[in-house]
C-alpha cells in the first residue's frame, strides 16, 4: 500500500494523470512492472517503520521513566503524555528521514533508475549530498508531532481503561 500510495502521490502531480483510479492504477502497475512493481521499496519500508517505532517508544518510555523518577505507580498526566509523545514524534522523524526519503524514491514513478535500497542511498548521496536526505522534513515534523502525541495520549487512555477493568 505504501508503494501503490507513494506512485498515486506523483501520477497526480504529473501534467497528464495516468491512473484513473485505485484498481486502474494497481492494474496498470503491475501490468508495466509485474507484481514486484507493488513491492518496490519494501526493504526501506521495513527499516523506515521498525526504525520509527523504535525510537518513538524507546524516547516515550524514556522520558516516562524520567518523569516517574523511579516510582512506577507515579501517575503521569495526559498532558504530559501528549507532550512526551510530541516529543518522541520529533525524534522520530530527524532519526529516519533519511530512511523515508529513500523509501519514497524507490516507490516513486522513477523508481526504476536504482537497482537497490542501497543503490538508490547510494545516488543520492553522490548526486545531491547529505543534506538531500532531510528533504521534507519540515512538513513532516508539523505533522507527525502532533500525529504522536495524539496517538500516545489515546494508547494510554486505553490502557488505563484496562488497568482499571482487569486489575
Amino acid at each position: 500500500m505504501e508503494t501503490v500510495k507513494v506512485k498515486f502521490i506523483n501520477d497526480m502531480r504529473m501534467e497528464k494523470p495516468r491512473f484513473k483510479g485505485f484498481f486502474h492504477g494497481v492494474r496498470t502497475i503491475v501490468r508495466e512492472e509485474g507484481v514486484g512493481g507493488v513491492y518496490k521499496g519494501v526493504t526501506a519500508t521495513i527499516m523506515k517503520q521498525g526504525s520509527n517505532q523504535a525510537i518513538r517508544f524507546f524516547v516515550m518510555e524514556s522520558l516516562r521513566d524520567w518523569y516517574k523518577g523511579g516510582d512506577r505507580d507515579k501517575h503521569v498526566p495526559k498532558y504530559i503524555v501528549g507532550l512526551f509523545g510530541g516529543i518522541a514524534g520529533a525524534a522520530s522523524v530527524f532519526g529516519n528521514t533519511p530512511i523515508d526519503v529513500v523509501k519514497t524514491r524507490m516507490q516513486g514513478l522513477e523508481a526504476a533508475k536504482y537497482k537497490s535500497t542501497w543503490d538508490c542511498f547510494i545516488k543520492t548521496w553522490k548526486h545531491e549530498g547529505p543534506l538531500a536526505f532531510y528533504k521534507g522534513t519540515v512538513p513532516r515534523l508539523s505533522r507527525v508531532v502532533f500525529d504522536v502525541a495524539i496517538t500516545f495520549t489515546i494508547y494510554d487512555s486505553i490502557m488505563d481503561v484496562f488497568n482499571y477493568v482487569w486489575k
